[in-house]
């Protein structure tokens, strides 16, 4: 007996289409159609084949799926480059991301969701952010770790798999915000994904997420002011900096060169000569090199979890096993997002956020 869903599923995670997983188990596409709407099952044997293609454990096609991410539910950073297929894999991670957050809220007691819902159409994107700042007690401060804050506020944060490579993140609701991020990128721009993420969370939380130029250009200026505060930046009189002065700047907000000038720009602070000069010596620098590089951000809810199961002699093969997936599938959900997880990933800077309330469950 297997679940349609699950079969859907490992099929998406691993970016296959009905017919590549027919010609990989010498099957027809019309009989894995049948298996994937419940009109059929495959015999053991042949479920064993289907398994060890799609790299699950057959045990996996088995379990009841409770929740799942609507198709239409998620907000997707790079919609306009993503194809459908990298669009389902992603959402095929994201699904395991809320297998692995309900098996340690079983666990655990982790952080209650507290993400304001704001109606795009009572609030502007800028004053939107200035509301979650407000609510969030951060008042126009610089945010000293924005994972740390989002974990703090109860928003489950994991790692999408490397080969969803169109995606630069996304975010859903599922009883629970979640955010998956390519860590892959340079910090600065991971915070600012973060940060782009939390503006749907919070603008497009109801009914069916928005797809489509509006909905992103509400999320960057959601992020650009609520990484940089209006007042903040303008107290620090840049008029017309060079890209030196930039990198050394951004510091202060932890964004790249490339926000931080369209920011300056967006406010009015620089004119549009200086921006376009600016945005030349920025794209000689290429997506993936920043001037004076920030550490990454690392979670503290994850390195907490699986630094607790250790102590009770509990490992993340262990973790897996529980999970029916393959122990790669589970590390690529935490990849990046705890020490040792990318070869020569950094700890991460101090926080000043709170520190996510964490209990094991009695």
């Amino acid at each position: 007996m297997i679940q349609p869903d699950r079969l859907i599923l490992a099929r998406e995670r691993r970016g296959m289409n009905k017919t590549q997983l027919a010609k990989a188990v010498r099957l027809t596409p019309a009989t894995i159609s049948a298996y994937e709407k419940g009109n059929s099952t495959p015999s053991a044997e042949l479920l064993e084949r289907i398994a060890g293609v799609l790299r699950f454990p057959t045990e996996f096609f088995d379990m009841e799926m409770d929740e799942v991410v609507p198709i239409d539910g998620a907000s997707f950073r790079a919609l306009s480059r993503m194809t459908a297929a990298q669009r389902n894999m992603a959402r095929s991670v994201g699904n395991l991301c809320v297998e692995l957050n309900a098996w340690m809220e079983a666990e655990f007691n982790l952080p209650d969701p507290d993400v304001p819902e704001i109606d795009p159409l009572v609030a502007t994107p800028e004053g939107a952010a200035a509301l979650v700042r407000a609510a969030w007690g951060l008042g126009e401060a610089p945010i000293p770790h924005m994972l740390h804050l989002l974990e703090s506020r109860g928003v489950r944060v994991f790692s999408l798999a490397p080969e969803c490579r169109d995606v630069g993140a996304f975010s859903f609701w599922l009883r629970r915000p979640f955010v998956c991020l390519r860590t892959d990128k340079t910090a600065e721009r991971s915070i600012f994904d973060m940060a782009h993420e939390l503006g749907h969370l919070v603008l497009h939380r109801e009914g069916s997420a928005p797809h489509g130029r509006d909905a992103e250009r509400q999320a960057n200026t959601f992020a650009g002011n609520f990484l940089m505060p209006e007042n903040d930046v303008r107290a620090m009189n840049l008029r017309n900096p060079d890209l030196a002065t930039l990198g050394e700047v951004k510091k202060r907000w932890r964004v790249s060169v490339a926000a931080l000038n369209y920011r300056l720009h967006e406010l009015g602070i620089t004119s549009a000569w200086h921006y376009h000069e600016l945005c030349i010596e920025v794209s000689r620098l290429g997506r993936h090199l920043e001037v004076n590089p920030l550490p990454r951000e690392l979670s503290q809810v994850l390195p907490q979890v699986f630094a607790t199961l250790r102590s009770e002699g509990t490992g993340r093969g262990d973790v897996a096993r529980a999970l029916h997936l393959d122990a790669a599938d589970l590390d690529a959900l935490l990849a990046g997002l705890t020490i040792g997880a990318i070869a020569g990933g950094d700890q991460g800077g101090p926080s000043d956020q709170p520190r996510p309330a964490l209990r094991v469950v009695g």
